[in-house]
């Protein structure tokens, strides 16, 4: 095996968290190249939500740190990536939830992060396609969405950064062949290809977790936020089955996206009718005027899921050079700029901007790269 130097930093993926990392590198002065496959991956099936969750402390570091990021990147990006700082509206469909909202609004006020609780009364004439009986909603003013393959292209752009369409067979630390056999090299290799990571890393502990969207017709409708239910945040660490959660993110356009669905087990890439029925008849329940648009396409992509839900960043324990910046789930839009941002620090040997530990690959792979626990 002699391989052949082609840039300081190697990237696998082209998709978002790849594109991000590669800028970063690039912004640091290192060539970098990037190679993708030229697969479906989550950022072109994704919705773009930029948002601050906080199930647990590590999901609100990194999702607080990379919506700031993304607000101050803002005003740089074309107007094609459609960024907009719009806001989440999480709904309250009952005491129950009204109270867990509450509950929500404090915990983030006490982290630092604008929120206001919003009387049901109000709801609809804040988002008139809502329906009537709601209890209330957590309202988000900084959260925000962008179109995220557009985005990533803008991030690859810089003159520091090349990009090569071939696939990636195998990887030995900062090594990796190509399908064609010829072996490249790197200082550092870094592996932000999604679901397919673990083709080329089967020790990984990522699921892929299938999900579903619709997208509407043009229409001059008056939403604004992107609209959630609060139970989202229960299917999103459901780890077995099929659920539904409502949510509606208005796009530039005048279009509306309709989601979501988790599905575990299911490696189809086709829309699964049944689901897809089942999750806009649900989204309706929240806002029936969602039944007079017209749907234009739906379409399925796969989340690449870990065990907790948190991503793995940082150096693989069991090959040097070897960089890993996968398994962000739903939230790998959002928190591609601290992904970046903590990859480069790690890699430079600088302060981390976020608490490493939380996304360490150590967490899950032992020194001798298997799995030490799931």
């Amino acid at each position: 095996m002699n391989p052949t130097r082609v840039a300081d930093v190697i990237v696998i993926g082209a998709g978002i968290i790849g594109a991000a990392c590669a800028r970063e590198l690039a912004r640091r002065g290192q060539q970098v190249l990037v190679i993708d496959a030229g697969l479906h991956g989550a950022t072109a099936a994704g919705m773009g939500h930029l948002l601050v969750l906080d199930d647990n402390q590590a999901e609100l570091d990194i999702s607080r740190y990379s919506v700031r990021r993304w607000r101050e990147l803002g005003p740089q990006l074309p107007d094609d990536c459609a960024y907009r700082n719009n806001g989440t509206l999480w709904l309250a469909a009952n005491e129950q939830e009204l109270a867990a909202a509450e509950a929500k609004s404090v915990n983030l006020r006490a982290e630092g992060i604008r929120c206001e609780m919003v009387p049901g009364h109000a709801l609809q004439g804040m988002e008139p396609i809502l329906r009537d009986g709601l209890h209330g909603a957590l309202r988000l003013p900084d959260d925000g969405i962008l179109y995220a393959p557009n985005t990533a292209r803008w991030m690859l752009g810089d003159a520091r950064i090349t990009q090569r369409r071939a696939r990636v067979t195998e990887l030995d630390g900062n090594r990796v062949r190509l399908d064609d056999g010829e072996w490249l090299s790197a200082d550092a290799v870094v592996l932000a290809n999604g679901i397919q990571a673990v083709d080329l890393c089967p020790e990984l502990p990522i699921a892929p977790k299938k999900g579903h969207l619709l997208i509407t017709d043009r229409y001059p409708h008056p939403v604004t936020h992107t609209i959630t239910e609060l139970s989202y945040l229960t299917s999103v660490h459901n780890t077995s089955g099929a659920s539904v959660a409502c949510n509606i993110q208005p796009r530039p356009t005048g279009q509306l996206f309709i989601g979501t669905s988790r599905q575990f087990d299911n490696l189809d890439p086709e829309v699964d009718g049944w689901l897809l029925a089942r999750m806009l008849r649900h989204a309706a329940s929240y806002a029936p005027g969602l039944g007079q648009l017209n749907g234009i396409r739906a379409w399925a992509g796969f989340r690449a899921a870990t065990p907790d839900g948190m991503p793995l960043i940082g150096e693989h324990p069991a090959q040097p050079g070897l960089w890993l910046a996968v398994g962000h789930e739903g939230l790998g839009v959002t928190a591609a700029p601290g992904t970046a941002d903590l990859l480069a620090a790690l890699l430079f040997n600088e302060a981390e901007p976020l608490p490493a530990a939380a996304y360490s690959p150590r967490r899950y792979l032992g020194h001798s790269g298997e799995p030490a626990h799931v």
